[in-house]
């Protein structure tokens, strides 16, 4: 959704769990120049996925930063497109993973005003976007995180660490075969 270009500069908040560990990735491939946020345990593996830059969400506000990015990727929610809109260069595109009504709105009037831009929603799936990203995977280029793996019969155990809001990257649930 934010046709990310080769030299472009992206913000990734929320860089360490499963949408943002490939996000990172993602973006590297296409050539995006990325500034991810994270807490500080995980700011080696943000690193190790490719970021250019890092920011402690514990110990920085990224907004009081001078930096602007072509566009500012909020998976987990933590700020909004007001908060964020200095932070944008002109053209910038904000893009929520989670929205609300009010969100919904926003995207209607920065569609119709111009300028900065905020998106939101799930991008859609198709047969070509899966096979380039199994092209990826196979050749080395985007690898999953892995934080932890339960067992089908654990899987409330699992939801609930989920829940927590601190996992690094996927939780696995396998399943026994007979």
């Amino acid at each position: 959704m934010g046709k990310i270009q080769a030299g472009q500069e992206l913000l990734i908040i929320g860089a360490s769990g499963s949408i943002g560990s490939a996000g990172v990735q993602l973006a590297k491939h296409f050539g995006a120049i990325v500034t991810a946020v994270c807490s500080g345990a995980n700011v080696d593996l943000v690193k190790s996925l490719g970021a250019d830059r890092v920011i402690d969400y514990t110990k920085e506000d990224f907004t009081s930063r001078a930096n602007t990015y072509d566009l500012i990727f909020d998976i987990v929610g933590a700020t909004s497109f007001r908060r964020c809109r200095h932070a944008l260069k002109p053209r910038g595109i904000f893009l929520q993973n989670i929205m609300g009504l009010s969100g919904m709105v926003g995207i209607l009037w920065t569609s119709i005003v111009g300028g900065k831009k905020l998106k939101g929603g799930v991008a859609m799936e198709s047969p070509a976007r899966m096979n380039v990203i199994a092209e990826l995977v196979l050749a080395g280029k985007l690898r999953p995180v892995i934080d932890k793996s339960f067992p089908l019969e654990r899987i409330a155990e699992a939801f609930r660490y989920v829940e927590q809001g601190h996992k690094k990257g996927n939780v696995v649930i396998t399943v026994a075969h007979p």
